[in-house]
């Protein structure tokens, strides 16, 4: 492939915004530097639509290495709502169950503790992976999960760390959450779940949740918002992700990327 003379990266880690998928990343770097028009671009480390933070962007020959790209380490940042679930694990999602009950600091830090280190872990299932020929979010969206097995993964957490607990009352939360789903294009049914949305904070806004931020250290191939929903599941509250920021991959940190959005 010949590349672009003035193209002298073959890595570039930028920063995902929340709202964006990889592909609108890239499309959005190539748009604000031209230099990289014709260059075959690609990513290493898929990140949710609802995620942000660090992605890297491998450049031309660079492409033939995204497997290796792909095993390093990483790290995240991740708000967590405990005492409600939905169907995505992460605010883009349908609230299925509201548990108002309130877990103590001390059960959240042994609970947490109970992740660390070498485990299976659930596929979301409104993620990309495939079953039967189709990816899992086909079968969510079509109401046919009876009809598979999901499948599992082998996975590492090196660490986790509570950072913060505090409470979140439902219409504050509900804001939170609305501009987050916002800022997603595309078909992800953000009408009917800001109509739920709504509809949650009106008749629960006089109640509080709990907010845990959490930092996680990993090995490749952790899903975070699988990983608060496991926590919110094993607490006995129910759980899901209202953030999820990537902060380091391998030796590349947030002061590493570079700012797509012009």
């Amino acid at each position: 492939m010949c590349i672009n003379s003035k193209v002298k990266k073959l890595v570039i880690p930028i920063w995902k915004p929340v709202g964006w998928t990889p592909l609108e990343s890239i499309l959005e770097f190539k748009k604000n530097n031209p230099e990289y028009d014709v260059v075959k671009i690609s990513y290493a480390g898929r990140l949710d639509p609802m995620a942000e933070g660090i992605l890297l962007l491998l450049i031309g020959e660079e492409n033939k290495k995204r497997k290796e790209y792909e095993k390093l380490n990483k790290k995240y940042e991740s708000e967590i709502i405990l005492g409600i679930s939905t169907d995505s694990f992460d605010a883009l999602g349908i609230i299925y169950n509201i548990k108002l009950s309130l877990p103590a600091k001390d059960d959240v830090d042994k609970c947490l503790r109970a992740f660390v280190g070498r485990q299976d872990q659930t596929y979301p299932p409104y993620s990309s992976k495939p079953v039967k020929g189709r990816p899992l979010f086909w079968w969510a969206k079509n109401n046919r999960l009876s009809e598979i097995k999901i499948p599992k993964k082998k996975i590492e957490i090196t660490s986790i760390k509570l950072e913060s607990i505090k409470k979140i009352n439902a219409t504050k939360l509900f804001k939170d959450a609305e501009k987050r789903i916002k800022k997603v294009k595309g078909d992800f049914r953000q009408a009917k779940i800001l109509e739920i949305w709504e509809k949650f904070a009106d008749k629960h806004k006089h109640q509080e949740f709990l907010k845990i931020r959490i930092l996680v250290t990993c090995l490749s191939g952790v899903y975070i918002r699988r990983l608060a929903s496991d926590i919110g599941e094993k607490l006995g509250t129910g759980g899901f992700a209202l953030s999820i920021t990537r902060t380091s991959v391998g030796n590349y940190t947030l002061n590493d990327t570079m700012d797509i959005k012009r």
